[in-house]
């Protein structure tokens, strides 16, 4: 992989995103992980994009950064090549981050649109899982 990436541009962001997809492969995350941030620097296609918020997502998650993990899955536009993705390795690196009821709600919440009936239902439910309890006292 390494001489492939090597035979294309040194601009050429694919490259290096290929690469990265590689080391994540073979669980080699810090590699990685520098190689999707170089992927951003230098640009990708919209697919390519959203594949990499997904693969660099986890790959932050593995590494521990899960704050970093959060925040890029969180700000991952839909697209089409990844479905639901984003949201699930959301849910995954929310949970590692310890906060197993904002983990627990996404998983409805990536669904709750493809669902004939109970849609509101469903939103209530989920919204219920991260309010705080009001309290009775004065």
């Amino acid at each position: 992989m390494r001489q492939l990436v090597g035979s294309c541009p040194a601009t050429d962001g694919r490259a290096a995103f290929e690469l990265a997809g590689m080391y994540d492969s073979i669980g080699f995350e810090a590699e990685a992980g520098a190689e999707y941030e170089r992927a951003l620097a230098l640009g990708l296609t919209e697919d390519r994009h959203a594949q990499l918020a997904v693969q660099y997502g986890s790959t932050l998650r593995n590494l521990g950064r899960l704050d970093e993990a959060i925040s890029v899955l969180q700000t991952t536009p839909t697209h089409v090549t990844t479905g639901c993705a984003p949201q699930l390795v959301l849910a995954l690196a929310l949970h590692s981050a310890g906060r197993k009821d904002e983990a627990l709600q996404v998983a409805p919440n990536t669904q709750i649109d493809t669902l004939p009936r109970y849609q509101r239902s469903m939103r209530n439910y989920s919204a219920a899982l991260t309010e705080q309890p009001t309290s009775d006292e004065p």
